[in-house]
């Protein structure tokens, strides 16, 4: 037990050095060497828990990703209305992308990007996770409509702001407006249901 704890401890110190040459050289720039010297561990000990550069990316991607997920989790629990609950689970998408982004300007679209193809399953995992998640939270509280188009329409939303962080304030508020807009549109009759769609 002891050993495993260690070993887990070991793999965390790899994949946040591994996070930290991957912010400052890119996926590509990055060597075994430089996760290795970041990590204060020789070559072979860090080969010992990540098979290559693109597995350590592989699973810090996943990493990110779980906190990401874990922090919607929370929020569609805790907040106190609908709006705010959906805002706080796409904050949480959100805030993974600005981190990143202020982390490393010059490689968070290489580090984020959809189509990195050591990345794309977890991501695609991810996204339909997420989509769930906000899909259960709508249908909670309108069994009507297309709960899984509301969603679908929040993710998209959520890209959008994620493609402009030039002034880093101003995606979460966006974000908390449109998703406040997006629910009082819920409550209008004409609203899409699932017997229209």
């Amino acid at each position: 037990m002891i050993v495993d704890m260690l070993d887990d401890r070991r793999v965390e110190l790899i994949l946040d050095a591994a996070y930290v040459c991957f912010t400052r050289h890119g996926v590509r720039r990055t060597t075994m060497d430089d996760i290795a010297r970041e990590a204060g561990m020789s070559r072979p000990t860090v080969y010992l828990y990540v098979r290559n550069k693109e597995d350590a990316f592989r699973r810090l991607t996943g990493r990110l990703l779980d906190a990401a997920l874990a922090g919607a989790r929370i929020a569609v629990n805790s907040g106190e209305g609908l709006a705010d609950r959906l805002a706080g689970a796409l904050q949480a998408k959100l805030d993974l992308t600005l981190s990143v982004w202020r982390d490393s300007p010059a490689h968070a679209a290489e580090l984020l990007g959809d189509n990195v193809r050591l990345s794309a399953e977890l991501l695609g995992a991810y996204n339909a996770a997420l989509r769930d998640l906000l899909a259960g939270t709508v249908r909670t509280a309108f069994p009507r409509v297309d709960a899984v188009e509301v969603a679908e329409l929040l993710l998209a939303f959520t890209r959008g702001l994620e493609a402009d962080l030039s002034d880093p304030d101003a995606p979460v508020r966006r974000l908390r407006h449109g998703v406040a807009l997006l629910v009082a549109g819920l409550n209008d009759p004409q609203t899409i249901t699932q017997e229209s769609s």
